[in-house]
């Protein structure tokens, strides 16, 4: 079973930033998984949640807020006084990090919550510029957005993001279309996805930081994990 580092190395960094990214980027996880949103001014930005405030000292919603005025604020505190000075990193510079290592780059797309239109075309033209479309898979709650990267860009892998339990999973995902299902990880080991598995379909369960859970859901099938415990994870399944 595939590992990826969920918001970079975040159980001993701070998630979704440079050091949690680097961290990742040495480790030989299968691959790192990120948010992405849209500042006030139109550049994509690597957080998770819909404000700062959880995750630096500021305050505010990033969609109100410019580039230059996020990169005023720090990132790492909240986290450890360690890691002071932490800045909300961009996708490029997400992208330049891991664009000369061999993992497998999963980009989230936050518009479940607001639309932020035109996010994912920036997001497929950033993914371009980089020469980065065969590593990457772009997954969402919002399962339109994965409708509209597929019609750009059709041969960008796509996962969607779900939290419930599906009754006709395979039938879903063929209509929207998709290439995979990244899964809660307690839905994935639930009947009505088994024809999932049997139909040989990626399916990638969040968020996994429990040796116990990983063994029972690679029995199940499941392709990879989201972990905060990167290395951690990967000594135990590789053992």
């Amino acid at each position: 079973m595939l590992v990826y580092a969920h918001r970079g190395a975040s159980g001993t960094f701070p998630e979704n930033t440079i050091a949690a990214f680097k961290e990742a980027a040495r480790l030989p996880v299968h691959g790192v998984e990120f948010d992405v949103h849209l500042t006030k001014d139109g550049e994509l930005v690597v957080i998770h949640d819909e404000t700062i405030d959880r995750t630096s000292n500021g305050s505010g919603y990033v969609k109100d807020l410019t580039l230059a005025q996020l990169k005023e604020y720090d990132f790492g505190s909240w986290f450890s006084p360690d890691f002071a000075g932490e800045k909300i990193p961009t996708l490029e510079e997400v992208l330049h990090l891991f664009q000369s290592t061999h993992h497998h780059i999963n980009i989230e797309l936050k518009s479940d919550i607001f639309p932020y239109e035109g996010m994912t075309e920036k997001v497929l033209e950033l993914i371009k510029a980089h020469n980065l479309e065969s590593r990457v898979v772009l997954s969402s709650f919002d399962h339109s957005a994965i409708q509209e990267a597929k019609r750009i860009a059709p041969y960008i892998e796509t996962g969607v993001l779900t939290m419930e339990v599906l009754v006709q999973p395979l039938e879903y995902l063929k209509n929207i279309p998709a290439d995979a299902y990244h899964l809660l990880f307690p839905t994935a080991i639930r009947p009505s996805y088994r024809e999932v598995y049997e139909a040989g379909i990626p399916v990638r369960a969040y968020t996994v930081n429990e040796e116990n859970y990983a063994s029972l859901l690679q029995q199940a099938g499941v392709q990879a994990i989201f972990t905060d415990y990167p290395e951690r994870l990967y000594a135990f399944l590789k053992a």
